[in-house]
């Protein structure tokens, strides 16, 4: 099959606080009746994924737990399996990944990363399809066949907007980008407290969007000029990809 013969359809909606964007490749997507089903099942995932973590929303079992209003072995399955692998994070990271902020429970930095993996795994079953879903510049995506191109993702720099840091290559995994250009200085090292500044953005991209997310999130925590290094020591398979440094 041809990059001609193959049709590409695209979906954008506004969850978890920002956009989120799917992308499709394959060649019967009008004709193929498992498509809408599957595509509105990503993004009701998500939807479910926000109205139980999103530290913006009081009704939200997150807030509750912010609140010591709820405990998380109390909580929805999905909100103790996330408990965990935070534990789980933060060990894997010499606790550069803390959800556990003196301001309160904090997933987010992991939650957005595991949310879209497992929307994404609704499309699994539709064959010879590549997908590719955009959580807010944290992707997810995969390749059917050998045959098929790799998916471009472009790094934006973000000390010139009409310039990129890199373009990677993407088959089948995670690209996870940190830093504080949309946000501002969110991210705070969990053993000082502060909001590091050494670093403008850290791209991580390996196996699953998951730990890719997690480790963008460490490594913009911890800085030093050994990041690679250490992504690839606590991560195997996982690399930093890209990186800018404050003037």
């Amino acid at each position: 099959m041809t990059t001609a013969h193959r049709q590409r359809r695209s979906w954008t909606h506004p969850v978890m606080g920002t956009q989120m964007s799917l992308h499709l490749r394959g060649s019967h997507l009008d004709t193929d009746p498992a498509v809408r089903p599957a595509v509105a099942a990503v993004f009701e995932h998500l939807r479910t994924a926000d109205e139980l973590f999103s530290t913006y929303r009081p009704d939200s079992q997150v807030s509750a737990i912010r609140r010591h209003e709820l405990s998380p072995e109390h909580g929805h399955p999905w909100v103790t399996e996330v408990v965990a692998l935070c534990e789980e994070a933060r060990e894997r990271t010499e606790g550069y990944f803390d959800a556990w902020l003196p301001g309160g429970f904090d997933p987010s930095g992991l939650v957005k990363g595991w949310a879209a993996e497992r929307a994404a795994a609704h499309l699994a079953h539709l064959r010879g399809v590549d997908h590719y879903l955009n959580a807010g510049g944290d992707i997810t995506g995969h390749v059917a066949t050998a045959q098929h191109p790799a998916w471009q993702v472009a790094i934006q720099d973000p000390r010139h907007a009409d310039a990129f840091l890199t373009v990677l290559e993407l088959r089948t995994g995670g690209v996870a980008t940190s830093g504080s250009t949309e946000r501002g200085r969110h991210i705070v090292d969990p053993h000082t407290g502060r909001r590091p500044g050494e670093l403008l953005a850290v791209t991580v991209t390996g196996p699953t969007l998951l730990w890719a997310d997690v480790f963008a999130t460490a490594a913009f925590a911890r800085g030093g000029h050994d990041l690679e290094h250490w992504v690839a020591t606590r991560a195997p398979g996982y690399r930093v990809a890209a990186l800018a440094r404050a003037p």
